[in-house]
């Protein structure tokens, strides 16, 4: 049983990130001059309620300035590094670009200019779910998108068993998967 989990809720991670099909619109509050930011810092609400563990992308980021929100420019981290990080003086203000470091759970990103108040960051993010523990337990995936869940378990089932008939059976699952998860996004757009 611990082993079926477990292979569920790695088929539920590798799903959401394939698929892109946990979007959650999170908030994070700025600190006055500091650029870098966590992925574990943004606040998507309680995990128990949404069924999110947290962000895997940030796909857009927008900053709240008076009643509304501003769109922040998005630019590749090369870029970014060259032009914004590479200032001895840097002038704080109102964040106008940002730009993705690190990947996954694990993630960061910088803003620039670095914030002279505190702004909320309100940020469009690919999300991870948490993981199914019981019957009770929030499922964050969209319908549709669950039924792929199943294949990619059993694909990893087979995938441990090592042997060459297995081994088949595996690649026979994970087609099934891959079939279920473009019939989900073909559905969702």
């Amino acid at each position: 049983d611990a082993d079926l989990v477990l292979w569920i809720n790695q088929g539920r991670g590798q799903l959401a990130g394939e698929g892109k099909c946990i979007r959650a619109i999170g908030t994070l509050p700025t600190v006055i001059g500091q650029r870098a930011y966590n992925f574990s810092g943004i606040n998507f609400g309680t995990s128990a309620t949404t069924g999110i563990a947290g962000a895997i992308n940030v796909r857009s980021i927008q900053v709240g300035v008076g009643e509304g929100l501003k769109w922040i420019n998005a630019r590749g981290w090369t870029w970014f590094n060259f032009y914004n990080m590479s200032n001895v003086t840097p002038q704080q203000g109102e964040p106008s670009e940002w730009s993705q470091l690190a990947q996954g759970t694990t993630g960061s990103f910088y803003v620039d200019p670095p914030p002279d108040t505190v702004y909320t960051l309100s940020c469009d993010c690919v999300c991870q779910p948490i993981a199914l523990v019981d019957d009770a337990t929030v499922e964050a995936l969209p319908y549709l998108w669950t039924d792929a869940v199943a294949y990619f378990a059993a694909y990893l089932a087979f995938l441990s068993a090592q042997s060459p008939a297995r081994q088949n059976d595996a690649a026979r699952m994970f087609e099934h998967y891959s079939t279920f998860v473009d019939r989900a996004r073909q559905f969702a757009t």
